[in-house]
This record gives C-alpha cells, sequence and structure tokens, in this order.
C-alpha cells in the first residue's frame, strides 16, 4: 500500500472516530427520548475549551482528558435536567425548537464570554510524531485518536449491554411508559443517557481541537451537524448505526478529497449532503437499521 493512500485511510478513520462519539450521543439521546438534540454538537465546543483551559493550568493530557469527560457530563445532565426534563411530554417539534434554542444560547454565551476569537490548540510535541507502521507511517495524534475512540466505544458497547444501566437504558428506549411501571428509574437512566453521550461528545472536543489545532466557540456547529448526518446514514436512534455511520462518513468524506482532483475539495460539504440525499432515498431508516424495533 502507498503512503499516500495509508494516509488517507488513516485520516479517514481518524475523522470518523470523532464523527462517531458525537453521533453516538445524539442516537442515545433520542432512542430514549425521541429527542433530536442540536445543541450537542456545542458540547464539543464546551470540551474543547474546556481542554484548553485545563492544559494551560499545567494538567497533565490524560487527567485533562478525564476531566474532560466529566465537564461534558455535567453539561449534559444539567442542560437536560433544567431544560429538557420539563418539556418532556412536549410535541417533538417543542423539542426540537428548544434544542435550536439551547444551541443558539450557548454559542451566544460563549462568544460574550470567549470572543469569537480563534484560540491555538496544541497537542503535546510527542503527538505531532510520526508512527511507523509496515513501512508507511502515520501521525501519532491520529494513531491516538483512533484507539482513544475504540476504547471509549468499548466501554459504552459493555455499560449497554453488560449492566444494569444498559438494561434500564434498553428498556427505557424500547417503552418509556411501561419502563416506569416495571420500576425503572426512568429519571435516573435518562439522566446518565445525556450525561454518557455528553462526556463523549466533550472528549471529541480535546480531540477535534488537537487534530485541526484551532477552537472558537462556534466550532460545535460543523461537527455537530456531520455528527447528526451521520446518525441520519447509520439510522437514527441505534447505537450500532452511529457508530458505523460516524466511520462511513469520515472515511467518505476524507477519500472524496483525497482522491478526486483538488479543485473538487471545495465541494467536500457538497458531496456530504448528496451522500445523505441519496441514502434517504434509498433506505430511509438508515442503512444499519433493519426494524425500527432494533433500535437502543
Amino acid at each position: 500500500m502507498s503512503q499516500y493512500l495509508f494516509q488517507q485511510i488513516v485520516n479517514g478513520l481518524s475523522l470518523g472516530s470523532l464523527y462517531a462519539l458525537i453521533a453516538i450521543g445524539f442516537s442515545m439521546i433520542y432512542g430514549i427520548v425521541r429527542l433530536i438534540n442540536f445543541a450537542h454538537g456545542d458540547l464539543v465546543m464546551i470540551g474543547a475549551f474546556a481542554s484548553l483551559a485545563m492544559v494551560q493550568t499545567g494538567l497533565p493530557w490524560p487527567l485533562v482528558a478525564a476531566l474532560v469527560l466529566l465537564v461534558g457530563a455535567c453539561a449534559g445532565m444539567t442542560i437536560e435536567t433544567m431544560i429538557f426534563r420539563p418539556m418532556r411530554s412536549a410535541t417533538q417539534v417543542t423539542g426540537f425548537i428548544a434544542t435550536l434554542a439551547v444551541s443558539v444560547l450557548i454559542q451566544n454565551g460563549a462568544l460574550l464570554l470567549l470572543s469569537g476569537q480563534q484560540r491555538s490548540f496544541q497537542f503535546p510535541a510527542v503527538m505531532r510524531q510520526r508512527v511507523e507502521i509496515g513501512g508507511v507511517s502515520a501521525s501519532m495524534t491520529d494513531v491516538t485518536i483512533i484507539v482513544m475512540a475504540v476504547l471509549l466505544i468499548a466501554a459504552l458497547l459493555f455499560i449497554v449491554y453488560r449492566t444494569r444501566l444498559g438494561t434500564a437504558m434498553r428498556a427505557t428506549s424500547e417503552n418509556l411508559l411501561a419502563a416506569q411501571l416495571m420500576g425503572v428509574p426512568v429519571n435516573r437512566t435518562i439522566l446518565a443517557a445525556f450525561a454518557i453521550g455528553s462526556g463523549l461528545a466533550a472528549i471529541a472536543g480535546l480531540m477535534w481541537g488537537g487534530k485541526f489545532g484551532q477552537i472558537h466557540p462556534l466550532m460545535g456547529l460543523a461537527p455537530g451537524l456531520k455528527a447528526f448526518i451521520a446518525c441520519v446514514i447509520g439510522g437514527v436512534g441505534s447505537i450500532s448505526g452511529a457508530l458505523l455511520g460516524g466511520y462511513l462518513l469520515g472515511m467518505a468524506e476524507v477519500l472524496f478529497v483525497g482522491l478526486l482532483p483538488p479543485e473538487y475539495a471545495s465541494y467536500r460539504d457538497s458531496f456530504v449532503f448528496l451522500l445523505l440525499i441519496v441514502i434517504l432515498l434509498i433506505k430511509p431508516s438508515g442503512l444499519f437499521v433493519r426494524h425500527v424495533e432494533e433500535r437502543a
């Protein structure tokens, strides 16, 4: 395999890992409360700026990563408790508008607090080195992002399919009222889903900042939108669908730019939306959802 093709594949896996981590949160929340949370992308921004603030205090990077997960979880739980829980019985349209309002509030609050100026976000020097793998090389940053995403996704799948909390989450996603009647602590379960999904988005913000080198208060818009598209491609409400949709979108986006002539690079986002339209026309429920009942 040539170095160029290998690098494109690594780039695709790295970008797909970030989309997958964010998309999983979308799917978890929709799967349980049937809410498309458009404020979810802003948790990426919160994670990135929280990481920068902690790094500037001199905290070691592993501790920063752990604390960013916690910050994201706290932010998600705050949003769920203060805004989404009181309107849980409202229509989906009301919830949809509320998520847009929360997103705008977070973005404007960040602009007021941080200004619109871009900040430099650099991983330590060791992360900018390259790793030799079978005669080809990849950046340590991309390899770290891929490995961290795999570990986090494995931990998530363990929680969802091997713990009582995961059983409660799956029961609530199947039928919230029935789960409540069976004694499942629904409020606590939904809060946990928001915490886990938001924590993953926040850690994706840390990795997004390290990969692209700059962060700003509106940075959550693009990854949030792309992650939502990944959800739709895989099947909204399905964790495995969001996961596979994220990697598929990341690979497709990178290969579109990397393998076609440079003059097509500016049409990258157009390609993403065209891919979404084609998939919706062929399989409206998503590529990896066979039946609605399979949603977790």
